[in-house]
């Protein structure tokens, strides 16, 4: 059996890029993106290589950045532009084939095993990243491997514009060496974790008993170890574009926030926006979350799951709004989040029976078995319990801009 040719390509500082295509004047000069600092929304959400070599960083304060880098020129997003450029990008992969599979905005695999039987697969990998560049102006850095995890591995060796292939027998040498935290899947956390049985480095994960890596982080912590190894069965999947596990909102708060209903009316909000949004992509979640980040930077994520799934504004504020007072310690806040997780399309929920609710849903009995008949003599979906109206609203496509921009790809 031949081996798979993976391709991962990450798009270098996507949003300073395209906005330097959009104003030239902007090309070779330090630039970032950024919120309203007025409104404490000044956090850098990218910034260019020239802005990088003065020490600018992502989540970086638009104050920190300026004090590094004092002529950094601050640009508001323009995330239709950038939608744009991605619609671009993902339809030139395309033309080489449709094992393409979207991660975010600006990330993506690619699967070239076919086409790698026709030409070699470094000519189809420099032709990829030339003809982004000349026809889009954008950079990119690409990785080639036998699989996802190794070539997002490689993707992120040679920056800007490199192209890195990295292939199982490179493992030794090239990942072991590393500390644990360095490989994709393993933060803080995990690190943290690994190092209560004394793993630090990738080598030591790839040679730890698997009994002991299972205990510690259960089935994730041997997905961890196969990679570590360099072993990824995962395929490239390009309907993973239609798999929405959790829909949120979050908020950086004007000012740092200690008053007790000001946080109310904004878990309120929060929820009204989740709510919203799981409606108009008829979704339902069992699992709420609530994001808390202090003034200090410290960071809180407290959830809670449920045996029957939810999409209502009252349901997800009163679980948000639990968690929060359960958990909140009283220091001053700076953002806040709401997610509903572990969802699943509104018309696969199966509620159970309640006291209260069977008596409404005896009552549907008649229907049901009427449907069960057609569907035997006709087939499934013959007929349906009602017709799902497409919803409209504000909120019907924003989860969230980094996975909104999947919905382009859906059409």
């Amino acid at each position: 059996m031949a081996s798979r040719v993976i391709v991962h390509i990450d798009m270098n500082c996507f949003y300073a890029s395209v906005e330097q295509v959009f104003d030239v004047s902007l090309k070779g000069k330090p630039i970032a993106i950024a919120g309203n600092p007025k409104e404490r929304r000044g956090i850098i959400i990218t910034c260019s290589y020239e802005a990088r070599a003065f020490g600018v960083k992502t989540t970086m304060t638009v104050y920190e950045a300026k004090k590094l880098c004092p002529e950094l020129l601050i640009l508001p997003p323009d995330f239709e532009r950038y939608r744009h450029a991605s619609k671009q990008f993902f339809k030139l992969l395309r033309e080489y084939t449709e094992l393409v599979e979207p991660v975010s905005i600006d990330e993506s695999y690619m699967d070239i095993s076919e086409l790698s039987t026709k030409r070699h697969a470094m000519e189809i990998v420099e032709e990829i990243q030339q003809r982004i560049y000349t026809e889009l102006q954008l950079p990119c850095s690409l990785g080639v491997a036998p699989n996802k995890f190794l070539a997002k591995t490689a993707s992120d060796m040679k920056k800007p514009m490199g192209i890195t292939v990295l292939r199982k027998r490179d493992v030794p040498e090239k990942l072991w060496p590393l500390p644990v935290i360095a490989m994709h899947g393993v933060g803080k956390k995990t690190a943290n974790k690994l190092a209560t049985i004394g793993v630090t480095t990738i080598e030591q994960l790839a040679k730890v008993e698997s009994h002991k890596v299972r205990q510690l982080l259960g089935i994730n912590g041997e997905r961890l170890k196969a990679k570590a190894n360099g072993e990824d069965r995962r395929e490239v999947d390009p309907n993973s574009i239609y798999d929405t596990k959790s829909v949120g909102n979050s908020t950086t708060l004007p000012r740092d926030e200690t008053d007790y209903e000001a946080l109310q009316l904004i878990i309120q909000k929060l929820s009204a926006k989740v709510a919203e949004r799981l409606k108009a992509k008829r979704l339902a979640g069992t699992t709420v979350t609530v994001y808390i980040r202090d003034a200090d930077w410290h960071n809180q994520t407290r959830s809670k799951s449920l045996k029957n799934a939810i999409a209502g504004e009252a349901e997800i504020f009163e679980i948000a709004w639990s968690l929060f007072t359960k958990h909140w310690d009283e220091a001053p806040v700076r953002l806040l989040g709401v997610t509903v997780s572990n969802v699943t399309d509104q018309q696969h929920i199966t509620q159970q029976l309640g006291l209260f609710d069977y008596e409404e849903q005896i009552k549907d009995e008649p229907i049901v078995e009427l449907m069960q008949q057609l569907e035997r003599k006709f087939g499934k979906e013959v007929i349906k319990r009602g017709i799902a109206a497409p919803t409209q609203g504000k909120y019907q496509a924003n989860t969230s801009f980094s996975k909104d921009f999947l919905d382009d790809l859906k059409e």
